[in-house]
């Protein structure tokens, strides 16, 4: 865990007032009710917001900083908790020990931890929709189907190279695709980290080989390797779903002017996969902070959406 209390320029300050001042007015007076969501309330300046995120999923690695940006810039103190997988993350924010979960598969990748601690969270809605998880394999490999794997183990060593053992990702390929597909006794599913994961994406592509890794969508790994998704007939991955922004319950009495922000947020596709990739691949670690400066430079209709 970190703090992170970055001193940046004045070229939001407008803006940045501009939501202050309209998020205060949605956080409505005390007499007013709290939103469906777990929604704003009255009270509205908070001094501090912990935000918990998976540094390896970049979708919430990125967002975590672009909050970490926006409410840098109203004064408020920001700390970042990295944590590995997805069930100590809804643990902590169902506990309080985070505030936010900026980037949440709550729908249905997660959907089982939303069971299990959605009573002590508030969900503030979807940011982005259509996520989705993918099984992939080079575009050179010769199938084009999870089904296609059955009967191919030998191709592919016999291994699926997925991610953390925590992730949802990594639940769905265990206790869903490898049993629809008929896949248990010939492949092993390897759970390491999406880091090494990647690793080897691309030893196998440099090398032009075949392999088969559990993937996701939006990830910049889309792009940057050269893969195809493989179809699923049996729908075993799941339906595509929101990305959505959680609280700890209570945050919103706390923090309403920030929480009615969050409430607010939108990216449409082309914002988010360049936000992704500017904060991941043409910045990267160290230069998070000037990686969101020059996202915002280039998207100046985003701070509008936090308004609506």
């Amino acid at each position: 865990m970190h703090k992170s209390l970055t001193t940046r320029g004045a070229k939001l300050a407008t803006g940045l007032a501009a939501v202050a001042l309209t998020a205060t007015a949605c956080g409505g007076s005390s007499d007013e009710e709290t939103s469906a969501a777990g929604g704003t309330s009255s009270g509205g300046s908070c001094e501090s917001v912990n935000l918990g995120f998976i540094p390896s999923w970049t979708d919430g690695l990125s967002l975590a900083h672009l909050w970490d940006n926006l409410l840098g810039e109203q004064g408020i103190d920001v700390e970042m908790t990295e944590i590995a997988d997805a069930a100590p993350l809804y643990a902590g924010l169902a506990g309080g020990d985070v505030d936010v979960y900026p980037s949440a598969w709550s729908e249905v990748t997660h959907a089982d931890y939303m069971d299990e601690y959605g009573d002590q969270i508030e969900d503030y809605g979807a940011y982005y929709e259509g996520a989705r998880l993918t099984f992939a394999v080079p575009e050179y490999t010769d199938i084009s189907s999870i089904s296609d794997l059955t009967g191919n183990a030998e191709q592919f060593d016999g291994r699926i190279v997925g991610i953390e053992p925590g992730a949802g990702l990594t639940r769905t390929t265990r206790e869903s695709v490898m049993p629809a597909y008929e896949l248990e006794d010939d492949y092993t599913l390897v759970e390491s980290s999406t880091t090494a994961m990647l690793a080897e994406l691309q030893a196998a592509t440099d090398a032009n080989e075949d392999i088969v890794v559990t993937l996701w969508r939006p990830f910049w790994a889309n792009s940057e390797f050269p893969v195809k998704d493989l179809e699923d007939p049996e729908g075993a991955l799941g339906e595509a779903e929101g990305l959505h922004t959680l609280a700890t319950e209570g945050f919103s009495d706390r923090c309403a002017d920030v929480a009615s922000m969050m409430e607010n947020i939108q990216l449409s596709d082309e914002q988010y996969g360049s936000l992704e990739n500017m904060v991941v691949n043409e910045y990267g670690e160290g230069q998070y902070a000037e990686a969101v400066d020059a996202w915002l430079e280039e998207n100046p209709d985003f701070m509008e959406s936090l308004q609506s």
